[in-house]
């Protein structure tokens, strides 16, 4: 009960403090974002070193920082999506850079380093592109910048959260067939139906605010969160396990670190996104 009321409460603060920085204003929006990649990232290369491995942190973390700067200029307009180069050329030096570090497993090293730098720049780097070019409600302080709405944004982590409130709740009292046991012995497929079943429900009235992409559309995404959202998660615990730790850091009370708690993104938004892109 203790754990639930801390979990409840930092629940509580994670949405509010999210949901009004994405709301409030573009730049407040990308600083989220921004934030949100940082601390992931730096929670991935932690977590791998509890394997034995030493990826390059700090390149590992540049890189990721600057594959999301580059988005939000390419996003806005502001620059030509040639700015990608610049990754290649980080990358690049990464690779050079393990020629130097006289690592018992450099092939591991650089795998995970660049990994990482996929597993989390290429989700939370599609922020800005969620905001610039699709309609919905605009930001609580105006901009001038016409083209910009955290609505997209707002919707999926509204139906995000519902899943996962929905799945934990429903799971934790009546889950009795586990979804995958060898990886993640608390989940079960009694918590993924009600979390899904929420999602839907919730998709409604998310539809009724931000209009775009219609509540056939929101359903279509709740259903893809529910989903790729799972196995975002799985694919954490996975990393988990084979760390040997229980959370991958422990930033937010009750559920552990910024990766912990947004790891449902790290599918569920290329998706979402791809989705949106093509039938959108």
């Amino acid at each position: 009960m203790k754990n639930f009321s801390r979990r409840t409460i930092t629940g509580i603060f994670i949405v509010i403090t999210i949901l009004g920085g994405i709301w409030l204003h573009p730049v407040s929006y990308i600083i989220i974002g921004g934030l949100l990649l940082t601390g992931s990232i730096y929670e991935y290369y932690r977590l791998i070193s509890h394997t034995g491995l030493n990826p390059q942190h700090i390149s590992g973390i540049i890189t990721t920082i600057s594959v999301y700067i580059v988005s939000v200029l390419v996003a806005s307009g502001s620059s030509s999506p040639v700015l990608y180069l610049i990754i290649i050329l980080e990358i690049i030096y990464i690779i050079i850079v393990e020629l130097f570090r006289y690592q018992d497993k450099p092939i591991d090293n650089l795998a995970h380093t660049v990994f990482g730098i996929v597993f989390i720049s290429v989700p939370f780097s599609l922020f800005p592109y969620m905001a610039y070019g699709f309609r919905g409600p605009a930001p609580l302080i105006s901009s001038g910048t016409l083209d910009f709405s955290p609505g997209l944004m707002i919707g999926i982590l509204l139906l995000s959260w519902s899943f996962d409130t929905g799945a934990y709740l429903f799971g934790s009292w009546f889950g009795r067939n586990k979804l995958m046991e060898r990886i993640s012995p608390d989940k079960s497929w009694e918590g993924f139906i009600f979390g899904l079943i929420v999602t839907i429900l919730i998709a409604w009235p998310v539809s009724l605010w931000i209009d775009f992409p219609g509540t056939t559309g929101w359903i279509i995404i709740g259903i893809l969160i529910s989903v790729t959202g799972t196995l975002g998660d799985l694919v954490e615990s996975m990393l988990k396990r084979k760390a040997g730790v229980k959370d991958s850091g422990s930033l937010l009370p009750g559920h552990g670190g910024l990766l912990d708690r947004f790891d449902s993104l790290i599918l569920s938004l290329p998706v979402v996104f791809i989705y949106l892109t093509l039938f959108g």
